[in-house]
């Protein structure tokens, strides 16, 4: 018996008027997802707890059975393990984006309109890496881009460990107990990186993170990226946004040794492959999507299927849905999330053994169109395939899992043990 372990990224959503107060899931075609949820079990799930709106790396952290209150490192952390960068305890690391600022210190838009390719942020990188020189502290640092407009920042001190106890330069997203959470209606300003308390160590690091986004806002206005982007009518990349400072390398169990399986990870993203690497997982990074969904799909079938051969359990992260849902596009959520089941499961189904394969189908947060920022809004949950009994659900959607009978989970980590114990009794 397999486990096929799926996450569509930010795929829950609310009922919006402009789908006939459908969510886009209940007003996406889906006859696959909905076969395997007429065969299987479904409830609603709070990724992380009732009352967060989790980033995606708290929501996976959670998911691969976590508490992220007790685990979660902070997601510059997450960030730099799946990008690769050398990191110790004492070392700060920072999740980045590339934004466009303007007079004042107004943030035009944090993501620089999702139009940075990765070739310009390698570009703009480079230039920081070899002409930025920290000098508040003796340290130093390694600037990486990891997909478009998302980077991850690590700065070493040269004598002392630095402290992830200061704020986000990025005021879309708060810290919450340790583990990062978006933040709605807030003035988008760029904020200066304060210390969050009274130790040399905060101080010095709030310092170092103000220096670096001042320096490569100096650097990157007029360089060459951006003067030509400006010509182009397009918006600079001239400015990092940081949040989610961490500073030790969490204490993960082992997932394989806990469980006694052999898991793998397949990952859109360097955070999540960042989160399985430290769980114990065998994690790969998938190819960048294309833009062609149907060719991305066709791609992460073929790999899904490779991997499945040579491990007991997968869990593969899908990004589709998440961005449409940041920029309110309903009607794009709901055509990327029919085309994840045509192309993805259209594709996957046929070539598996359902009897022998057990799935559980859920996304990592929702990212309702109408509010344009995660959300706690419980998630939809289905669990199919080998001898699981059915509930003959005519729909697999938000509306219909509320009845389900899994009912509601309202902690995230409480998913992993149970699918770990639905394997086992399976074999």
């Amino acid at each position: 018996m397999k486990l096929l372990y799926i996450v569509i990224d930010g795929m829950g959503d609310l009922p919006i008027e402009a789908l006939n107060n459908k969510t886009p899931l209940e007003a996406a075609k889906t006859p696959n997802m909905d076969e395997l949820a007429k065969k299987g079990k479904t409830g609603l799930l709070y990724t992380v707890k009732k009352g967060v709106a989790p980033e995606s790396d708290a929501a996976v952290i959670s998911l691969l059975g976590f508490d992220p209150f007790k685990f979660s490192p902070g997601r510059g952390v997450i960030e730099a393990v799946g990008a690769g960068i050398d990191m110790k305890n004492g070392d700060l690391a920072l999740r980045c984006n590339f934004a466009t600022l303007g007079e004042n210190k107004k943030i035009l838009d944090r993501r620089v309109a999702r139009s940075l390719s990765t070739e310009e942020a390698l570009e703009l990188s480079k230039a920081a890496n070899e002409e930025v020189k920290l000098t508040s502290h003796p340290a130093t640092f390694e600037f990486k881009p990891t997909l478009g407009h998302r980077a991850v920042l690590v700065i070493k001190h040269k004598n002392k460990p630095l402290s992830s106890r200061i704020n986000n330069t990025d005021p879309a997203y708060t810290i919450v107990n340790g583990v990062g959470v978006a933040e709605t209606n807030v003035k988008m300003v760029l904020k200066t990186c304060e210390p969050l308390d009274d130790s040399q160590e905060a101080q010095i690091s709030a310092d170092l993170v103000n220096e670096f986004t001042d320096k490569t806002h100096e650097l990157w206005d007029q360089h060459p990226v951006n003067v030509k982007r400006a010509n182009e009518g397009k918006l600079k990349g001239n400015v990092v946004l940081s949040r989610d400072a961490g500073n030790q390398l969490p204490q993960f169990f082992n997932i394989n040794k806990k469980y006694g399986v052999n898991f793998a990870a397949l990952a859109d993203m360097h955070a999540e492959r960042g989160i399985a690497k430290l769980a114990g997982m065998d994690a790969s990074l998938l190819p960048p999507p294309t833009g062609n969904l149907k060719k991305d799909c066709e791609v992460r079938v073929k790999k899904l299927l490779e991997t499945l051969q040579t491990h007991d359990c997968v869990y593969i992260h899908l990004k589709g849905p998440d961005e449409p849902g940041h920029d309110g596009n309903c009607h794009l959520k709901r055509d990327i999330i029919s085309a994840i089941d045509t192309h993805f499961f259209g594709n996957l189904l046929p070539q598996v053994d359902i009897k022998e394969t057990l799935f559980c189908i859920t996304s990592d947060h929702a990212t309702p169109c109408a509010l344009k920022v995660h959300s706690d809004t419980p998630v939809p949950l289905l669990i199919s395939g080998g001898t699981v009994e059915d509930e003959k659900l005519s729909k697999f959607s938000e509306k219909n899992c509320q009845e389900g009978s899994l009912g509601i989970l309202n902690y995230g980590y409480e998913l992993m043990p149970m699918l770990m114990k639905l394997l086992k009794q399976q074999s």
